[in-house]
């Protein structure tokens, strides 16, 4: 199996060297990225390429790392122990299966994506080091192993929004997502809009990324930012020359919405035209 990119996600050499590594090694694929950039498709994108199964796990603030595995509903049982329901007799009955489990016990080998696992406290990594490396864990209730059939591909997604354990890191073949350049981003622009107008991606190209290099900006649009608005400035039939003949006092782009997403760079922008003004008087 390798992974060459598909149809609808545009994939860097190194990206495709760092997924066919990691499903070679079936080692877990930790991608990093600026928020926009991919991560999440990536896997998705992935499991079509390889006709694979998806399991996703999006990871929240209070995700524990047990949750993955299984849940036990003691309170589920204990409700229907005093209903005197049948059901009591089979512990079974109230044990969740988690997406490891799932992962793990899939017919078909599955792409698991564990998505944004810094969203997660600290200790939520260091509690999957064991699984991820042996793929079994032990279900207490039952007095059962669960073993992978086959190591799942797994892909972790992280915004960087907190640093991993050591331990973690050693066990994941790791990948950074570049930030995509004009030729790249050029292409993926041409695969979700295919036909579109040339100048209008080069006018719209060159405002997305000065907007990007202004010091002092707290959110710099993301890929998938500069799609919406290209989505708009085609639904509202914008003409070229209002990208093309941009007044430099009026610093804030058509459509804004799309690409500045916090009141504060809205300010900032509004703050650059007003000392543009000021310099042309």
């Amino acid at each position: 199996m390798r992974f060459d990119g598909t149809q609808n996600y545009v994939a860097t050499d190194d990206l495709k060297v760092a997924v066919n590594a990691a499903v070679k090694l079936r080692r877990p694929l930790l991608v990093k990225g600026e928020p926009g950039t991919g991560k999440t498709v990536l896997a998705q994108e992935i499991a079509k390429a390889m006709d694979a199964p998806l399991i996703e796990w999006n990871i929240k603030s209070t995700t524990k790392a047990h949750q993955g595995l299984y849940e036990y509903d003691a309170v589920a049982r204990l409700r229907d122990s005093q209903l005197g329901d049948e059901r009591v007799h089979d512990i079974r009955n109230y044990i969740k299966r988690g997406k490891l489990w799932e992962a793990f016990t899939s017919e078909k080998l599955p792409v698991l994506l564990i998505d944004e696992i810094d969203k997660a406290d600290i200790e939520f990594p260091n509690d999957l080091l064991q699984e991820l490396d042996r793929m079994e864990f032990y279900v207490y209730e039952t007095h059962e192993t669960v073993r992978a059939i086959e190591r799942p591909i797994v892909v972790i997604t992280s915004n960087n929004e907190k640093e991993l354990p050591d331990a973690f890191l050693r066990r994941c073949f790791f990948h950074y997502i570049k930030f995509p350049d004009r030729e790249t981003m050029q292409a993926i622009i041409d695969v979700h809009f295919p036909g579109i107008q040339k100048m209008l991606v080069s006018k719209a190209m060159d405002i997305f990324y000065d907007i990007r290099e202004v010091p002092g900006l707290k959110k710099k649009p993301s890929t998938s930012e500069l799609l919406d608005w290209l989505k708009l400035l085609l639904h509202e039939d914008m003409p070229l020359d209002v990208l093309q003949n941009r007044d430099p006092t009026k610093a804030i782009p058509p459509l804004h919405g799309a690409l500045l997403k916090n009141e504060q760079d809205v300010m900032l922008f509004e703050r650059l035209a007003f000392m543009a003004r000021r310099q042309g008087n």
